[in-house]
């Protein structure tokens, strides 16, 4: 079983959304998907309860759940789960670490702010320290070509691995989101839903052969 962290100690990036459309859409391409809600906040959980389709599982783990997810994830990955996402609080503590550590690959979502790039370093530093993968995502990018969204892509590209492609800011990831959808099926051709199944091939092509958590 492959492991998804979104992870960012800097609030306000669509981490949540992100993490439920590319569920969505690593689901529809195939693979047995759960997404686990480590955030007090409870925002995946909650959109899972706005759900109506059964796939993908999303559930949460309570604050007494958290220092099993090791196990919780051997466990899922022996009943048939081939894709975990995690979504975790946007602070560091033990939820994150965990989440870290147990991942194939860090997603870090980032804004094409400057601000927003040096809020990344924190995260940047912890993930590094594990010793996990990661990879950038620029996230809510003006629509249209636009010089900010290209330097930041390039600075990004100097610290680490950057996702493709960019994410676009469009109103269908909050609508998706609120109506307990992913962008995949809250507009199928909507420009949202190809930014969100090419970074779901982007994050299967890297992360094939690459599973930390094997049943």
């Amino acid at each position: 079983m492959r492991t998804i962290t979104f992870t960012s100690q800097k609030g306000g990036v669509g981490k949540t959304s992100l993490a439920a459309s590319l569920a969505v859409a690593a689901a529809q391409a195939g693979e047995t998907v759960i997404a686990l809600d480590l955030d007090p906040q409870g925002s995946l959980g909650a959109w899972g309860d706005e759900r109506q389709a059964e796939t993908p599982a999303v559930d949460r783990l309570g604050p007494d759940q958290i220092a099993q997810l090791p196990s919780i994830l051997t466990a899922l990955a022996a009943k048939g789960f081939t894709l975990c996402i995690l979504d975790t609080p946007g602070i560091a503590n033990t939820a994150a670490n965990l989440a870290v550590n147990a991942a194939d690959l860090c997603l870090i979502p980032a804004r094409p702010s400057r601000i927003d790039i040096v809020a990344t370093w924190p995260t940047v530093e912890a993930v590094k320290r594990i010793g996990r993968p990661l990879a950038f995502v620029i996230n809510q990018a003006p629509p249209g070509r636009n010089t900010r969204a290209s330097e930041a892509a390039a600075g990004l590209g100097l610290l680490g691995l950057l996702a493709e492609p960019i994410i676009t800011a469009r109103a269908d990831h909050q609508d998706a989101l609120a109506g307990g959808t992913g962008v995949t099926e809250y507009n199928p051709t909507g420009k949202a839903a190809e930014e969100v199944q090419a970074l779901w091939a982007w994050v299967d092509q890297r992360t094939k052969g690459k599973m930390s958590n094997v049943a």
